[in-house]
């Protein structure tokens, strides 16, 4: 698949793609962004108004929880059908983020978390694979994060479900080399999307702040986790719009050459730059003084 600008996609017969978690943020921003460059897209989303919701703007939006094995099969088999099993591109964004200390996540917290950003992924992407085998063709990209390949405190969960992610798509990368299907890691640092209040929510399920010894970060955690400004990293300043992954996604698409990875964000810039640099306790120093804001208890 050769590079194309929105007018010569257009005009030649359109690709198309799958992507998951379009009910807002990222997913939703890529969605819209690639059918104006010409693509058909379809949508995965969890719930029946979201669906109804993006059918309305133009969308061909399925029911896919990546939670649900009947549901990813199901979604895989109805986009299958509707392009006569020329599908050419996935897109696995579905994901949320666990806080909490490592000590005080449940197997169930974990589970979870992985069930959501690694194991779903997986399976809808085994389910669409041999469609490409048999086109000989494919891009399937994954969005992972700066904490894919960087770990900071209080995102245990998150993190090594992210790095899990990398670890799978690498080899699945090297497993599919010369069958003309190539797979890309987009790894975005701070991006304004319902990451927080997707977390608050999980927050307060799985985490019991009066029972731990990490009671008094948690009252630092949960003021931002309640704020408005949306990050990963606790760079407020440093906040792309999710439009910053589309222009990533495209190349990855688009290209000749698709890479890899692709960084999104000055954090991920700068804490790629500083891993291959540092040592690992130089490393940990540096990641805990930039976190130091978020585990000071809010002032009363």
């Amino acid at each position: 698949m050769t590079r194309k600008s929105p007018q010569a996609v257009k005009s030649s017969a359109r690709p198309t793609i799958l992507i998951s978690g379009c009910s807002s943020g990222i997913g939703y921003a890529c969605a819209h962004g690639l059918r104006e460059r010409g693509w058909r897209v379809f949508a995965g989303v969890r719930r029946d108004a979201d669906m109804q919701r993006l059918r309305g703007e133009g969308l061909e939006a399925v029911l896919l929880d990546v939670d649900d094995s009947a549901s990813i099969g199901a979604a895989a088999e109805t986009v299958l059908a509707a392009t006569g099993r020329r599908l050419d591109a996935l897109f696995n964004n579905a994901g949320f983020g666990q806080p909490g200390a490592v000590e005080d996540l449940s197997r169930q917290a974990l589970r979870e978390q992985f069930e959501t950003n690694l194991f779903g992924a997986m399976e809808l992407g085994n389910h669409l694979i041999p469609a490409m085998r048999a086109r000989g063709r494919g891009r399937i990209v994954f969005n992972s994060s700066v904490l894919g390949f960087t770990a900071l405190p209080y995102r245990g969960a998150y993190v090594a479900s992210k790095f899990a992610m990398e670890g799978l798509a690498d080899t699945l990368r090297m497993e599919l080399a010369g069958s003309g299907i190539h797979v890309s890691l987009i790894e975005p640092g701070p991006i304004t999307s319902r990451f927080r209040s997707n977390a608050l929510r999980k927050y307060q399920q799985h985490i019991r702040p009066q029972e731990s010894a990490h009671r008094t970060v948690y009252k630092a955690l949960e003021k931002r986790l309640a704020s408005p400004d949306d990050t990963t990293t606790g760079g407020g300043r440093f906040t792309l719009p999710p439009e910053a992954v589309l222009k990533r996604l495209v190349h990855a698409l688009e290209s000749r050459r698709p890479r890899p990875r692709y960084y999104v964000t000055v954090p991920t810039y700068l804490f790629g730059y500083m891993r291959r640099l540092l040592s690992s306790r130089a490393m940990d120093w540096l990641l805990l003084r930039a976190t130091t804001s978020e585990r000071r208890p809010p002032r009363r």
